[in-house]
C-alpha cells in the first residue's frame, strides 16, 4: 500500500488528519533547509511534494508509543522521501562520473606512491589537464549531483546478501571514519560542517572566508579522497578476508 493509500486506511479507523495539517510546516522547512545546500537546478517544490509523502506516511504509521514524538519521527520520514526522491535523480552528463573515476583513480595511485594525501597539482598533472580544469571536476562531481557520504561510498559498502551485515557494516562504518579522520584539515572540516552541522555552502564560505566556489571544490575533492581510499579500502578487505576463509578450510 503506498503512502496516501496508508494514510487513508488510517483515517478510516478513526485517526484525523490533523497531524499532516499540523505538520505541514515542518515539510516545508525541511525542504528548504535541504535545498539550501544542493544545486539551484533542484526546484523546492518537488522536495516539498516528496515530503509530504513521507509525512503522510508518518501520520499512518506512528504510534504514540515508539518512544519519539511525532515531528521528531515526521521529520526522520519527511527528509527520507525526500533524498529517497533526490536520488532518483542525476542530472549530471556521464561524462561528469567518467572524469570523477579518473579522479578517484589517479589519487589512490599517487597516495599508493607516495604515502600522503595526493595534491592538486600533481593530480591535474597526471591526468595531462590544467588545474583550472581539475578544480571543475571536483566542483561538478560535488554539484551535478545529490552528493552524499552513501553515494561516494556505495561501491566500497558490504554485499547487501553478506550473511555477516551488520558486523560488516560495523566494519566499514570504522574505515569510513578513519578515512574521514585522515583527510586534510580543510577538506576534513568542510566534510563536518556540511554533514555533521548541516550548513550549506555559502555558511562553510564565510567560516573559512573563501568563495562558495571554493568550499564547493574542496567538498568534491574530499568525496573523491574518500572514494579512492574506501576503494583501497575495500580491495584490501577482501582480500583479508578470503585469505581467512582459505585458512579455515
Amino acid at each position: 500500500m503506498n503512502a496516501t493509500g496508508a494514510y487513508a486506511a488510517s483515517r478510516a479507523d478513526g485517526k484525523t488528519d490533523a497531524l499532516v495539517t499540523r505538520h505541514a510546516e515542518l515539510v516545508k522547512r525541511i525542504a528548504y533547509h535541504l535545498a539550501g545546500r544542493l544545486p539551484p537546478s533542484v526546484d523546492v517544490a518537488d522536495l516539498i511534494q516528496a515530503g509530504m509523502l513521507g509525512l503522510l506516511e508518518a501520520a499512518a504509521n506512528y504510534t504514540a508509543n515508539r518512544g519519539a514524538s511525532f515531528e521528531t519521527y515526521a521529520g526522520i520520514r519527511i527528509r527520507g522521501a525526500m533524498i529517497d526522491a533526490l536520488r532518483k535523480l542525476d542530472w549530471a552528463p556521464r561524462s561528469v562520473h567518467r572524469k570523477a573515476r579518473a579522479v578517484a583513480a589517479v589519487m589512490r595511485e599517487i597516495e599508493k606512491e607516495t604515502g600522503r594525501e595526493a595534491r592538486d597539482g600533481e593530480i591535474a598533472e597526471r591526468l595531462g589537464i590544467s588545474l583550472e580544469e581539475y578544480h571543475s571536476i571536483v566542483q561538478d562531481a560535488a554539484t551535478c549531483r545529490l552528493a552524499s557520504l552513501e553515494d561516494v561510498t556505495a561501491a566500497a559498502a558490504p554485499d547487501s546478501a553478506d550473511p555477516f551485515r551488520e558486523t560488516a557494516d560495523e566494519v566499514f562504518r570504522g574505515a569510513l571514519a578513519r578515512a574521514i579522520d585522515t583527510l586534510p584539515e580543510r577538506e576534513k572540516l568542510v566534510m563536518s560542517l556540511y554533514y555533521s552541522d548541516e550548513l550549506n555552502l555559502k555558511e562553510i564560505g564565510a567560516v573559512l572566508k573563501v568563495t562558495e566556489s571554493r568550499v564547493c571544490q574542496l567538498h568534491g575533492q574530499a568525496l573523491m579522497r574518500l572514494k579512492a581510499r574506501l576503494a583501497a579500502w575495500s580491495e584490501a578487505h577482501s582480500s583479508s578476508a578470503a585469505q581467512d576463509g582459505g585458512a579455515a578450510r
